[in-house]
């Protein structure tokens, strides 16, 4: 079977933590994503599930509109409306 190279880039810490890792199973980088894209392969899926985070409201994707949002407010560019507290009866 004929050989190839992937480069991928990738955060320095984030691979040192799992070179350490991989070590400890007794194998390296090369062999752990040979592993992974196998098991992709054969499952024809990622192997795990990939969800958002259990609180989702706080995600970086909501957090950069709530900043929009003030920023609007600030210029004059959003509306704001008054909290109506309603009795629950």
């Amino acid at each position: 079977m004929a050989q190839t190279s992937i480069n991928i880039r990738i955060d320095e810490d984030l691979k040192k933590q799992a070179e350490y890792l991989f070590s400890e199973f007794g194998m390296n980088m090369t062999t752990a994503f040979t592993i992974f894209i196998k098991a992709v392969v054969r499952e024809q899926k990622i192997p795990f599930e990939i969800a958002m985070p259990k609180d989702g409201f706080f995600n970086e994707y909501n957090q950069n509109r709530i900043r929009e949002a003030i920023a609007d407010i600030k210029v004059g560019k959003g509306v704001v409306h008054d909290l109506i507290e309603v009795d629950d009866e």
